[in-house]
């Protein structure tokens, strides 16, 4: 049996997929990974996300046998302090994070921050590299000087792996790439005050590096999960879109224009292809919102359809500005201090209002970041919340506009078509990136949710002045 493995190192779950030469997936295994929440602080424990990526691939390989091509693929941004071999120097430290929300706000009023945007195309936000490393400069100047390199998930996982140190130009591009040359802007790297910590950053694969695993069996890294995903729903054409409603709510455009000019917010992200980027606006909460709201109510995954079909559009008033992230807001805003609110609950109020008016929130924040990244083509859809198939039809309502369902697990998907291009095997892309269904909008609730999305941007606004007023 020919079989291909994509591995996605996600930040709840370790996933790894067998797919045939068509694409069809043959098995899948996936193992949870805890994160440690605590003070805004999010931190991830190594040992036990490369533990899971062992435990998937060995439990697929002992089904498929040796399979002919690996691509990996993993969260993006935070900070994953490595030595010289790939441990762990200390805990990973989360894209959630919230630790250096002070310094960014810092550099916002000091005019950094749009500095790096103009140079990059990436608005930094807590989590992402730059501040994280220059907090730990600060505050744990020990680990660093401890430390071979910073890298990303998938790049501690490859380097576990093979031996092979390196990231690509995906993972790279926040805060640190210029994304015309492709390669790190070390004016970029003094003005977060990085310098003598230069050497910390790994060498750029381009094109993205290959190893082996110790089966023998030829294995690439990368693009990280969120360009992944846009390869796995065959979103590559300029102006088509994809929104990836997972643990954080990305919404991302091909492009072939770098706007470096605009009000800083999101980031471009270096592809494959040279010339061509993804403008992404990747919102801190997506499926996570959910989750917190489905524990706080009692109420389980399986509920949510019949709960949505229960409750009207408008959840009887009750409202939800779904910026529930310990760190505040990345995209299309960066707003540190921003958090989730709830208007309109009475003693009325049901279980199903508050899980409609939470799904609606998220929709709302989705049409915000589609719209901020220039969606001009086709949209297609994917992530655990596309498991509903209510929520799917809430997601055309808000977006007024017919949305492609893209096979599952697009995550590793793309992690094996990327692999499969860069080591030249033939794989059919169209075939492996067909959707499953396109779901239209009923023009009756698109009607209704266009004049609630101007509501939701006005309360907004409020919010937001709220946030930094405080």
């Amino acid at each position: 049996m020919v079989a291909f493995i994509g591995i996605d190192a996600g930040t709840s779950m370790v996933k790894a997929v067998a797919f045939d030469q068509s694409g069809q997936p043959l098995h899948t295994e996936c193992r949870p990974v805890r994160l440690d929440i605590q003070d805004g602080r999010v931190e991830q424990d190594m040992d036990e996300v490369y533990g899971g990526v062992q435990d998937v691939v060995s439990a697929l390989t002992q089904r498929v046998g040796r399979p002919a091509l690996v691509g990996l693929t993993g969260q993006g941004d935070g900070v994953w302090l490595v030595d010289e071999s790939g441990r762990a120097v200390r805990p990973a430290i989360s894209w959630m994070d919230g630790r250096a929300h002070a310094l960014v706000e810092e550099w916002s009023a000091a005019g950094v921050i749009t500095s790096v945007f103009r140079r990059t195309g990436s608005a930094m936000f807590p989590g992402c590299p730059g501040p994280v490393l220059a907090w730990l400069d600060r505050h744990e100047p020990a680990s660093l000087d401890a430390a071979a390199s910073a890298v990303a998930c998938k790049d501690m996982v490859f380097q576990r792996l093979t031996g092979v140190r390196a990231t690509d130009v995906s993972d790279a591009s926040m805060p640190f790439l210029d994304p015309r040359t492709r390669r790190y802007c070390d004016e970029v790297v003094a003005a977060l005050g990085l310098t003598h910590r230069r050497g910390l950053l790994p060498t750029v694969s381009d094109p993205i590096a290959v190893g082996e695993l110790a089966s023998g069996a030829p294995i690439a890294s990368g693009p990280y999960d969120l360009a992944a995903c846009a390869l796995g729903a065959g979103v590559t054409a300029p102006g088509d879109g994809l929104l990836i409603v997972g643990t954080c709510l990305a919404a991302l455009v091909v492009t072939r224009e770098l706007d470096l000019d605009g009000d800083p917010a999101g980031l471009h992200i270096s592809t494959d292809r040279p010339g061509q980027w993804l403008r992404a606006m990747p919102a801190m909460v997506g499926t996570a919102a959910l989750d917190w709201m489905l524990g706080i109510a009692g109420v389980s995954h399986t509920e949510v359809d019949a709960l949505l079909e229960a409750t009207p559009p408008g959840a009887h008033g009750v409202r939800v500005l779904p910026y529930f992230a310990p760190s505040g807001e990345r995209a299309p805003f960066v707003e540190p201090r921003l958090r989730a609110e709830f208007t309109g609950v009475s003693l009325e109020s049901s279980r199903g209002d508050l899980v409609r008016a939470v799904c609606e929130g998220i929709g709302f924040a989705a049409r915000h970041c589609l719209q901020a990244a220039g969606l001009t083509g086709s949209l297609a859809l994917c992530g655990g919340g596309t498991r509903s198939s209510a929520w799917a039809q809430l997601f055309a309502d808000v977006l007024a506009r017919p949305v492609r369902i893209a096979e599952g697990e697009v995550g590793a998907r793309g992690a094996v078509l990327a692999a499969a291009a860069r080591s030249g095997t033939e794989l059919d892309a169209g075939v492996w990136t067909a959707p499953v269904e396109v779901v239209e909008p009923d023009p009756a609730r698109a009607a209704f949710y266009a004049k609630a999305y101007e509501e939701h941007l006005d309360r907004l606004a409020v919010a937001r002045a709220l946030a930094r007023a405080n």
